[in-house]
């Protein structure tokens, strides 16, 4: 069992940038899969970005060209670059690790965006 924490948010004007961190307590690469949710005010929690233990991506349409989803093994960490933000990426976001052997799935706490137009 692993805890994820992530960090990074905050208040940004339109076009500006973030990177948000999640900190994982064990191997990533013990799940088969990572990513990126967000849930808005009112919204239901959508995938943003997720990763395979592989490296193969996948993002939302909404965030592509503009988002991108890593890792670094040396620090256990997944990150998600935000450039070009818009009013619309304000959420809360969330960072999830999936096992699919046995059907594991951990969520971190979340942390809040919010872009100003």
């Amino acid at each position: 069992q692993v805890q994820l924490v992530e960090s990074g948010g905050g208040l940004v004007q339109a076009g500006g940038s973030l990177r948000l961190s999640c900190a994982a307590s064990i191997n990533i690469f013990a799940f088969n899969a990572m990513g990126w949710y967000r849930q808005a005010p009112g919204k239901q929690r959508e995938l943003v970005a997720s990763i395979t233990s592989g490296g193969s991506t996948n993002y939302a349409d909404s965030v592509k060209g503009r988002f991108t989803i890593s890792r670094d093994t040396a620090n256990n960490a997944l990150y998600l670059q935000m450039n070009t933000l818009i009013p619309e990426d304000t959420a809360v976001y969330y960072c999830n690790a999936k096992r699919f052997l046995n059907g594991v799935e951990l969520w971190g706490q979340g942390t809040q965006v919010t872009v100003s137009s």
